[in-house]
Parts: C-alpha cells; structure tokens; sequence
C-alpha cells in the first residue's frame, strides 16, 4: 500500500471545520423537511435520492470519476474490496434520518453535541484498533484530554430545561448518529483509498444509504401512513447537495487526520454554524444562550487540546 501524502494541518482542520458547517446547515434544512413531510425517515430518502442523482451526473461527466468506478467493480469482482468497505452509506442513513426526526426541535446546537459524543467516543476507539486509512493511530495524551473535553460540552448541553422540554429518544439518536459518522468516515476512508478515488467512495456510500432508507422508509409509511406532499420550496433539497460535498472531503481527508482529530474538526465547525443558525431560528427544545456559548468554548479548547504538541503517530 502507497503511503499518503499528509496535508498541511491547518489546511487538513480546515476541511474538517468546513464539514462540520456543512453536516449542521443540512441537520437544520432535513430537520425541516422531515416536519413539513410528517415523516423524518422519508425525509432522509429525499435527502439521498437527491444527492445521489446529483453524485451520478458528476461521476458519469468526469473520466476520473468513471475510471474510480470501473475500479471500484473490478475490486468487488475480485473481493479485493471487502463488503463492509460497501458499507458506510448504512451509517449515512442513520444520520439523515436522525436530522429529520429530532433537528428541528431539538434545535442544531442540541442536536450536534449528541453527534458530538457518539463521534469522538467512537472516534478515539476506531483510531487506536487502526479502522481508518491512517492506520492505528497513537492514544496521546492530548487526543484524550481532547476527547474528554468534547464530552463535557454534551454534558453542559444536558443543563437547565433540556431534559424536561425534549424526549429521552431524541437526545440518545444524535448520539447513535455521532456513533455512525464516526464509522461512516473510517469505512469510507478506507474504499476511496482501495480504489484510489474518494469520488467512487462517496458514490458508493449514497447508493448504500439510498437502499437502507428506501426500506426503511416502506416501513414506515406501513406504520405510519403516506407523508405528506413534497413542499414547493427548493432550498428544502439542498441537504443531499450538501451530504455530496461533505461525504465526499471527508473520504478524502480521513486519511490525513485519522477519525478523531476529523471529529474534533468537524465537531467545531458544526457547533459554530449551529450557534449562528439557533440564535436566528431557534427551536422550542433548544439549549440556553449560554449553554451554547460555553459549549462552543469547550468545543473550541477541545480541538486546539487534540493538535497540542502533534507528533507522528501513523504505524502501520
């Protein structure tokens, strides 16, 4: 295997701060699409068909992205690409689906630090069993203390009239999704390596998540009933636009950060966007001002804590 060409790591933190804004503009727009459906599960379906069609008209106009693909067939041909590397899409949809049942009430910012406790508690273990393309990637010190301060942002969420205005369920989902990007990352990281092509990892990780939410969204309808019509309003399918480009940079960054120090980042730039989107459109469930504040704060210390004093930590 070909040793990766390492990123600056400001330049790395930045793709993974850019991706947490991405992941809370899209909770906020599929967590409203799942109300106006009356149907968060159908709701995340919208949100992959939309951003798998749109993946597959980019990847049938440009010759990298068919040639990724072409080796993305021969490798599962061969099984030279084992089938959990097919996987992460599933983890996908968790999180989509996740946006849409909770986002909008229990508002972004709440909605992020459970992300935040299923991402970096996972995060850490993926990266010390060597999950990710990084290999196993050292437990410092500053990982740990990084991770922890991460945790007591969500604990610091859990303060005031959180627990009395929103359901248990709805503050545990975040965390399983937190749980499923974590492993999303990894496993993606890992294909776009294997076929050389980050594009072909994001395209594969849409279709995995289309198949799991197109049956889980029979189930529900089953259950629940048909949702209501499509709303008129386009900026309500920019979340799948959205998944496309995040997915996508963190294929392809996994490999340079590891799965944790990617969380962190993200982590940062997720509460940021969710502090300016709930102080301009709260939710009735969401956290205090200054529970939001002093998450930020911690989230921030929890990110500069991880990169303290960084030396290389990659074994193979």
């Amino acid at each position: 295997m070909t040793a990766t060409r390492s990123l600056p790591v400001p330049l790395a933190i930045g793709g993974a701060v850019a991706i947490g804004v991405m992941t809370a503009v899209q909770a906020r727009i599929n967590g409203v699409l799942g109300i106006r459906l009356g149907d968060g599960v159908v709701a995340g379906l919208v949100s992959f068909i939309v951003g798998t069609v749109a993946l597959a008209l980019i990847v049938a106009a440009l010759p990298t992205g068919r040639a990724g693909m072409a080796r993305l067939a021969h490798g599962i041909r061969t099984r030279t690409v084992p089938p959990w590397m097919l996987l992460g899409g599933a983890c996908g949809a968790l999180t989509v689906s996740t946006q849409g049942l909770t986002a909008a009430v229990l508002g972004v910012s709440l909605f992020t630090v459970g992300v935040v406790a299923g991402q970096t508690v996972h995060g850490l273990v993926l990266d010390r069993i060597g999950f990710g393309p990084a290999g196993v990637v050292a437990v410092t010190m500053g990982r740990v203390a990084g991770a922890a301060l991460a945790l007591l942002a969500v604990g610091v969420s859990m303060g005031g009239d959180v627990l009395r205005t929103a359901p248990l369920w709805m503050l545990v989902l975040p965390f399983a999704a937190g749980v499923g990007i974590a492993w999303q990352q990894a496993a993606n990281g890992r294909l776009a390596q294997r076929v050389a092509s980050p594009m072909a990892a994001t395209m594969t990780s849409f279709i995995a998540g289309t198949l799991v939410l197109a049956v889980a969204a029979t189930v529900s309808v089953l259950v629940q009933g048909a949702p209501h019509a499509l709303p008129a309003e386009p900026w309500l399918y920019l979340g799948g636009f959205l998944g496309v480009v995040y997915i996508f940079l963190g294929a392809f960054l996994v490999a340079h950060t590891g799965v944790l120090l990617l969380g962190l980042g993200s982590v940062l730039g997720q509460l940021v966007a969710a502090v300016v989107i709930d102080m301009f459109w709260p939710t009735e469930a969401g956290p205090a001002a200054w529970q939001i504040v002093t998450m930020v704060v911690i989230a921030v210390a929890s990110v500069l804590v991880a990169l303290a004093r960084r030396r290389p930590e990659r074994h193979r």
